[in-house]
């Protein structure tokens, strides 16, 4: 068992020392898309494709799939937007955060300590991935090659990652989450996923205002989480983004309900729905657009029960921050959404 450790650890640190000279290699590229993190749409295509090339970099090294690496920066990138004030939010181009205790290790007491020695001695994580000498925590390349280096500290297998992943976060609901993301990543092969669709087609005859947070009486005192777009039976409803299928089948409150996970780690939940697309089952990938149900009257009460209220779509929006989700107001987004698909349309019209 110790000589398997040591061979072990020898074959990690030369693992670390290719990492560290394929991520020092991307440096310049990096610091570029560093720079147009505010810029616009086209630097943003531009910042997806550096980062894409910098995931690729690293797994031909690594063996860790380009994918699960996206998946886990981009969790890690939700999180700090669920949770702002005690993880702020990264301006680089890895959306990876380690604390400073986490970095430089609990009893160091130097918390800006960027000294991969002295790091090391007290246990900290922090590891120089850009191969200029030091370990910042708020430099990229060091950020991604020291989650990379946990990872492998049990190998690259698919099982290994698991674990190595389920240690780090201690909550099955983030490996969970990291896994649905890699699902999304690999089946279209890119970064740049995050347009979005109105949920109904916009040549139907529907109407919507504001009413999330309104009472509601059926089934105890509580208030209405979501919007509810009213259309007639029938009427397509459609993904708002590319997401993964994470519930569907019966619900008492929501009757047939359909719910989709995005790579926000956002909860679509559609509900009232006279019945869905029965060859989409749980793990499924869809994008935006893309027809999942038709809009119905089902639900208060229990399987099958319809017509208690006029056909419409209640749709809902609850964030995830890794231990607990709430809803929120989703009109804002449909309005947004609603708007953009029209300018979309308008322009493959007049092109």
């Amino acid at each position: 068992m110790i000589r398997a450790n040591r061979h072990r650890g020898k074959i990690f640190a030369v693992m670390l020392c290719m990492l560290t000279a394929a991520l020092a290699w991307s440096a310049p590229n990096v610091s570029f898309a560093a720079e147009g993190a505010n810029a616009g749409a086209q630097d943003m295509k531009a910042i997806f494709a550096e980062r894409k090339q910098l995931f690729d970099d690293v797994a031909q090294v690594t063996g860790i799939p380009w994918h699960d690496l996206a998946a886990i920066d981009q969790y890690e990138r939700s999180l700090s937007i669920a949770n702002p004030k005690k993880r702020p939010p990264r301006k680089g181009l890895i959306g990876i955060y380690f604390s400073e205790t986490d970095w430089v290790g609990l009893t160091n007491p130097d918390h800006e300590d960027t000294n991969p020695l002295s790091i090391s001695f007290f246990g900290g994580m922090g590891k120089d991935g850009s191969g200029d000498g030091l370990a910042d925590r708020n430099n990229d390349l060091d950020a991604l090659s020291t989650m990379t280096s946990y990872l492998l500290t049990n190998g690259a297998a698919e099982g290994d990652l698991k674990s190595a992943l389920l240690k780090y976060y201690r909550n099955p609901r983030s490996v969970e989450r990291i896994e649905q993301f890699s699902r999304i990543y690999a089946a279209f092969g890119r970064l740049d996923l995050h347009e979005h669709a109105f949920p109904l087609p916009l040549g139907a005859n529907y109407s919507y205002r504001d009413t999330w947070g309104a009472s509601r009486s059926w089934g105890g005192q509580r208030i209405h989480e979501g919007s509810d777009l009213f259309a007639s039976y029938g009427v397509p409803v459609r993904s708002t983004c590319y997401c993964v299928v994470e519930e569907k089948g019966w619900n008492p409150y929501g009757g047939w309900r359909i719910g989709l996970r995005d790579l926000n780690n956002v909860y679509h939940y559609y509900a009232h729905l006279s019945g869905y697309d029965k060859k989409l089952k749980k793990n499924d990938i869809v994008r935006p657009g893309q027809v999942i149900g038709w809009v119905g009257s089902s639900g208060y009460g229990k399987p099958g029960t319809q017509g208690k209220f006029p056909p419409h779509l209640h749709y809902g929006l609850y964030r995830d921050n890794g231990k607990r989700e709430w809803s929120f107001d989703p009109f804002p987004y449909l309005k947004k959404w609603e708007r953009e698909e029209r300018l979309r349309n308008a322009k493959k019209a007049g092109a």
